[in-house]
């Protein structure tokens, strides 16, 4: 055997195992491993009504209907794309930045807002936040409220009964999922017809 093969035939069998290791073996352990821990989590979090996947927990959703509660701005493709995740890149000092949040809060105010939450008008890094503040969706409850023809106490006593505490009470902040409170809604609206 010459020293050529007998330094490349070593070199093949490393690649070859090392691939099959860490490119088969271990990502087919790993998905096994969270399909029989959290299937609910390794499969995306999905939500289901009626047999039909409505959304995920943890992608956040465009809702344009002045019915339900609205979130943050995305950046990602044409809005809430996980496909193209990201945020928008614009500095502090864009002037395109500053113009879209200068529309975003004079839309706010049209719609009765006189105090806009930061995160009503600014993006997540991810451009895909499924989540508000509390503050941010108690100031939409009067459009929502209007819109929906309830009361508006019953729907702020949702938005509070939605808040979800900071994990372990010291990461991040609380905040509403807007897909659970959103479908809450829809509950509620279709339990008070006749």
């Amino acid at each position: 055997m010459s020293a050529l093969s007998a330094t490349i035939r070593p070199a093949l069998v490393m690649t070859l195992g090392f691939t099959l290791l860490t490119g088969l073996a271990y990502p087919l352990a790993v998905t096994g491993i969270a399909q029989a821990v959290l299937p609910a989590q390794a499969n995306g979090s999905l939500v289901v009504d009626g047999g039909r996947v409505v959304g995920s927990a943890l992608i956040g959703q465009g809702f344009a209907s002045p019915r339900y509660f609205h979130g943050r701005p995305s950046a990602a493709g044409k809005g809430y794309d996980a496909s193209s995740s990201g945020g928008s890149n614009l500095a502090p000092g864009s002037r395109d930045l500053e113009t879209r949040i200068e529309g975003d809060v004079k839309a706010l105010h049209a719609e009765g807002i006189a105090t806009v939450p930061a995160d009503l008008v600014t993006t997540s890094a991810s451009g895909l936040d499924p989540d508000v503040s509390p503050d941010a969706a108690l100031v939409q409850v009067p459009r929502v409220a209007a819109a929906r023809g309830l009361d508006p106490r019953v729907i702020e006593a949702l938005v509070e009964a939605a808040v979800e505490p900071s994990p372990l009470g010291i990461l991040g902040a609380p905040r509403v999922n807007l897909l659970a409170l959103n479908r809450q809604l829809d509950r509620l609206s279709a339990n008070r017809r006749p």
